[in-house]
């Protein structure tokens, strides 16, 4: 069980390594250009990696962190690289089964995790607020996911908006992960809540910033 433990610790590192690098380049290129593109299919195997590594260490070794890591990294590369294919929502076009799946997986951790969230609270810890944020954050993206599913559809180009939110959210966890771990090499302290919490107050503006600039209503 330890090696196979280490199998799936070694997968995780080095997708995540692989994915930050490759996530900071998607983001920074012009967006559906030849490298924009070559990058980020690297990033999207490189994250499905650790987020389904995620999952195998933390039924190994039970971990609220690396399970929640799993969720996000899963749906939201899931999604994102999924709505590239569903440019047709609203006509003829209908989601499939995995779209359908992914979904309502997300819906079932958003509610977990906020449940999480308030227990903690209750039992005075204040790292439940993460579970609350990251729970709400994940039900807004579902409830987006049952209105282009139904064809209430908010733009045109409503699966580039969903590809670009959902794979900066993707990145958001990638950088998410990498502080949480190297935290505590930091020579000040820092709550733990606010290194969950600081790169998605950061780059959200980014999010709402992209979707202005290229929402086609």
């Amino acid at each position: 069980m330890d090696n196979l433990f280490k199998i799936f610790l070694i997968l995780h590192i080095l997708g995540g390594t692989v994915g930050l690098f490759a996530g900071t380049i998607t983001l920074v290129r012009k967006k559906g250009d030849r490298t924009h593109k070559l990058t980020g299919i690297i990033f999207s195997y490189a994250m499905l990696t650790t987020g389904f590594s995620s999952f195998a260490l933390s039924i190994m070794h039970s971990n609220y962190f690396l399970f929640m890591v799993g969720v996000f990294t899963i749906y939201l590369v899931g999604t994102g690289n999924r709505y590239i294919y569903l440019k047709l929502l609203g006509n003829d076009q209908q989601p499939t089964i995995m779209d359908w799946t992914i979904t309502v997986g997300m819906l079932l951790a958003g509610v977990s995790f906020i449940g999480i969230g308030v227990r903690n609270l209750v039992a005075h810890n204040n790292f439940g607020f993460v579970f609350i944020v990251f729970g709400g954050l994940g039900l807004r993206f579902v409830k987006t996911d049952f209105d282009n599913y139904k064809g209430k559809l908010k733009a045109k180009n409503y699966w580039l908006l969903a590809h670009l939110q959902r794979m900066t959210g993707s990145y958001i966890a990638a950088i998410t992960a990498f502080l949480v771990v190297n935290s505590k090499y930091s020579p000040v302290f820092v709550p733990s809540a606010l290194v969950w919490l600081l790169p998605t107050v950061i780059l959200t503006p980014v999010i709402i910033s992209w979707t202005k600039k290229y929402e086609v209503k």
